[in-house]
């Protein structure tokens, strides 16, 4: 189906980072619609800049996307991959295993954390005079299928502990690519982002549930609502609603150094 869409892909055996590749192709001229895979990163590169370990037969892979209206809309990608890589892993596990999407980025495994969504922009020259610059998205997805990363300050997991109904990366990535094209269709370059969020909520982890979200200077607490119409997650606080464009999520109050709750 992808390729049928006029979808391209570039395969790598070896790269710093999938994003990084996109960057520099996209500098040279690319506007995609173009994945680009390898089966190994070097120096892959989570949220934040945090290191993201990439062994082989993992998934590792970006895709550069020129595929909307206005550049106030790409951030709404987010939301559209982990859409789709939902359905992807549903697909390709034959719905074994209990997956969900953890506000903003990351794909969950049996609440573990089984593999993220790094999205970036790039301001690329149009060669127009009236609009000199356009917005391309890079859409990085990494996913634990083979191997999962030890000593982290959470639990992450493998897609292979799901047991022999498990796919390796060549095959979760076919249905990934596929599963794209049906849901930017939906999205539409942002006029469908409400049925994305309908869609993404539906997987949405920690829904109702008390939580925490780090920000940079301080940390919030309250009861998960809803995601709101532009993708800001939603808070029931003390001091009432809250709504928070970027954090780290995790579940239940904060605890207090003798143990008691916060």
């Amino acid at each position: 189906m992808a390729r049928a869409c006029g979808v391209r892909l570039l395969a790598l055996e070896s790269v710093d980072s999938t994003n990084d590749e996109a960057r520099r192709l996209i500098e040279m001229g690319e506007r995609g619609p173009l994945w680009v895979v390898a089966a190994r990163q070097t120096g892959g590169r989570g949220r934040l800049g945090r290191q993201w370990i990439s062994p082989p037969g993992n998934l590792h892979a970006s895709l550069i996307l020129r595929d909307f209206a206005e550049a106030a809309v790409a951030p709404q990608l987010g939301f559209v991959a982990g859409v789709a890589a939902l359905s992807a892993l549903r697909a390709a596990t034959g719905g074994a295993g209990r997956f969900a999407l953890k506000w903003p980025n990351d794909l969950l495994l049996d609440g573990a954390k089984l593999g993220g969504i790094l999205l970036e922009n790039v301001s690329a020259p149009t060669g127009d005079a009236r609009a000199p610059v356009a917005a391309v998205a890079i859409i990085g997805i990494g996913v634990n299928c083979a191997e999962a990363p030890l000593d982290l300050p959470f639990e992450a997991r493998t897609l292979a502990s799901i047991g022999p109904s498990a796919p390796d990366s060549a095959t979760l990535f076919a249905r990934l690519s596929d599963a794209f094209v049906e849901t930017l269709d939906l999205w539409r370059g942002g006029d469908g982002f409400a049925l994305i969020r309908d869609a993404w909520l539906k997987d949405a982890a920690y829904l109702g549930a008390h939580i925490r979200v780090e920000l940079p200077r301080e940390t919030v607490e309250g009861r998960f609502e809803t995601i709101d119409a532009i993708g800001r997650l939603v808070l029931t606080t003390h001091n009432g609603a809250r709504a928070v464009e970027a954090g780290d999520v995790s579940l239940g109050p904060r605890q207090t150094a003798a143990g008691g709750v916060a």
